[in-house]
């Protein structure tokens, strides 16, 4: 009860700008100083039925107090939700572990499904029922000024706005009490309850509706019973009753947008809408959606959303196979349904054949460490890799890191484990990947950077494996594997695969014949001690006694950029900057079955 017991000792404005992580004067400022016609910008957005819903949005410094306020307050629920016998899973929008897809789960495979709308559902919430709350709720019983402060940071023209970030929990709060009666209710009478927001759904099994949660009038209509009625009223709510329907299991039944007949599943037309989308991108390169405005061009980062949502459903319905490691070591894999085959297939293109960046692939998350930093410190040497961000300072990478999962390893085909075994899988893969585009040519390309070390024997087979086989399916006489060429791949600039792929190695020092991407590191970085160890010179490096690589990247890398030496970094740099400009300049060849062209930088 940390948090709950801190918030109830507090006694003045500065106690509770210390707990909210905000300086005394900039709550003071914000809330009594700004004025309050100035700390929103309002806008309108439709509604899907028609009307228009007015969102207020709060300026920086209010956002902020009310950022902090929300999560304070959700670690008070979740303490509060901790006591013996105190759990709650009433209220599923905006609470933790909760969604439409837990909401939906309720009334899953039911013979009756009732959906009530609460009207002007934020509107009901003025200061004085946020303030009485926070003051009278035996869970809260805050002093009446930090109660007053609080209702101060939460209201808008004395009610909660919607475009708050602190709103809705505010709304769960209150609402509890209604949700614990309105429970009570259904349970009574055979019947599951749940809300999201100022969505109320009641679900049955029983041949017929109780009486006291819904009646039919004479003229069919479908209507919220009376003591269902009462407990809303009597909470200070109203119905909606334009909005109120009664859904049998004979019927499409859905709760929150998902169907929930006899599994959770998104809607028919949803998933055939963001279908087409998908093949329309594959085929176009663009894809167009339908809104209030008319027809215009759609976003592929929203589009994405939508396939992960769609997919969260599949995951929750455990639809997805677990990892079969012998299937994923010989190469192979069951995906479980048609959505998981095509959410892989907008993956690849998105990210190695409709890239808007180029690519960069690396065998572990330590590498993606070392090279952003790199690049932010040396972005005035390697223009094409980042540039100048005059709105949030420092500087923008132009180049996008892959980082391994093993979501994304699931759906991309490759093993789980990532590393070597796994850049050689989507190595092999790429050509068979990236068939089935009829989208206009890859504008950028796809870069592997690996280790400049024994491991690398295992890249050069796949590489002239990929070669080979790419130039056979393309009648091509080159001989992609030249025995000279690929003794010399370790000194290279960087090679040319196929398409649009690319390897970079490390560079190597004057008498070396391996490196690895921490030699391009001096031993004073190396040195640098995190908790009392340090990574080590390469010559004393021990890896069970010395500073753990992921500690070393994050600790002293990325926290300590400024004050590193990555002077060494700039061969590798330009290797990769030279990859990019090949690409830029010789797509045409690029793309050719000339896949034997490498060059030295």
């Amino acid at each position: 009860m940390k948090n709950l017991r801190a918030l109830k000792d507090i006694r003045t404005k500065p106690e509770l700008a210390k707990l909210l992580d905000v300086t005394p004067q900039n709550l003071t400022y914000t809330l009594y100083k700004i004025g309050r016609k100035n700390l929103y910008i309002s806008f309108d957005i439709p509604k899907r039925n028609g009307g228009i819903r007015t969102i207020y949005a709060p300026v920086c410094n209010l956002k902020l107090i009310q950022s902090r306020l929300s999560n304070l307050l959700q670690d008070c629920i979740d303490e509060i939700n901790n006591k013996p016998n105190k759990s709650s899973k009433l209220a599923h929008g905006f609470v933790r572990k909760g969604s439409i897809i837990t909401n939906a789960n309720v009334h899953k495979n039911q013979k009756y499904v009732l959906n009530i709308d609460l009207s002007n559902f934020f509107d009901s919430f003025n200061f004085g029922r946020v303030r009485g709350f926070f003051i009278k709720n035996r869970n809260f019983e805050l002093d009446p000024h930090i109660a007053t402060v609080l209702a101060n940071i939460a209201c808008f023209n004395n009610k909660l706005p919607q475009g708050s970030p602190c709103s809705p929990v505010i709304t769960n709060l209150i609402t509890h009490s209604l949700d614990i009666r309105l429970a009570s209710l259904a349970k009574k009478n055979s019947c599951s309850y749940s809300r999201y927001a100022d969505d109320i759904t009641i679900s049955t099994r029983k041949a017929v509706f109780p009486n006291q949660i819904m009646e039919q009038h004479e003229n069919g209509k479908y209507l919220a019973g009376k003591k269902l009625t009462h407990e809303i009223t009597r909470a200070g709510f109203s119905i909606n009753e334009k909005k109120t329907r009664i859904q049998h299991q004979y019927s499409k039944q859905d709760v929150t947008g998902l169907t929930v007949n006899k599994k959770l599943n998104v809607k028919k037309i949803y998933w055939r809408t963001v279908r087409s989308q998908c093949y329309q991108l594959f085929c176009t390169g663009t894809f167009y959606k339908t809104t209030y405005k008319g027809r215009e061009q759609g976003n592929i980062n929203e589009l994405e959303g939508q396939l992960n949502f769609i997919d969260q459903v599949d995951h929750f319905n455990r639809i997805r196979k677990t990892y079969n490691k012998n299937l994923h070591n010989s190469h192979h894999r069951k995906i479980g349904n048609s959505r998981e085959r095509l959410f892989g297939r907008f993956l690849f293109f998105r990210s190695f054949y409709g890239n808007s960046q180029p690519t960069i692939l690396c065998e572990g998350k330590t590498d993606i460490i070392y090279l952003k930093s790199a690049i932010k410190i040396l972005a005035t040497d390697f223009p094409n890799l980042a540039r100048n961000n005059p709105k949030k300072g420092g500087y923008k990478l132009l180049i996008r890191f892959i980082k391994n999962s093993n979501r994304t390893n699931f759906f991309m085909d490759l093993p789980k484990d990532g590393g070597y075994g796994c850049l050689v899988t989507f190595m092999k893969k790429f050509n068979e990947n990236s068939l089935g585009y009829k989208a206009p040519s890859p504008q950028h390309p796809v870069i592997i950077v690996v280790d400049n070390d024994k491991g690398f024997d295992n890249f050069t087979t796949a590489i002239n494996q990929t070669k080979k086989e790419y130039s056979r399916k393309n009648k091509s006489t080159i001989n992609p594997s030249n025995p000279t060429e690929e003794k010399d791949y370790r000194k290279k600039g960087f090679i040319h695969v196929i398409r649009n792929l690319y390897v970079v190695l490390t560079p190597l020092r004057d008498g070396e014949s391996a490196s690895d991407i921490e030699a391009l590191f001096d031993e004073d970085t190396r040195l640098k001690k995190h908790e009392g160890r340090c990574f080590n010179t390469v010559l004393n490096r021990n890896d069970k006694d010395d500073l753990s690589k992921n500690a070393f990247a994050t600790h002293i890398i990325k926290k300590q950029k400024t004050s590193i030496n990555f002077s060494n970094f700039k061969c590798l740099l330009n290797r990769i900057s030279g990859a990019i400009d090949h690409y830029a300049e010789n797509g045409s060849v690029a793309k050719s079955v000339k896949t034997d062209y490498i060059l030295v930088l």
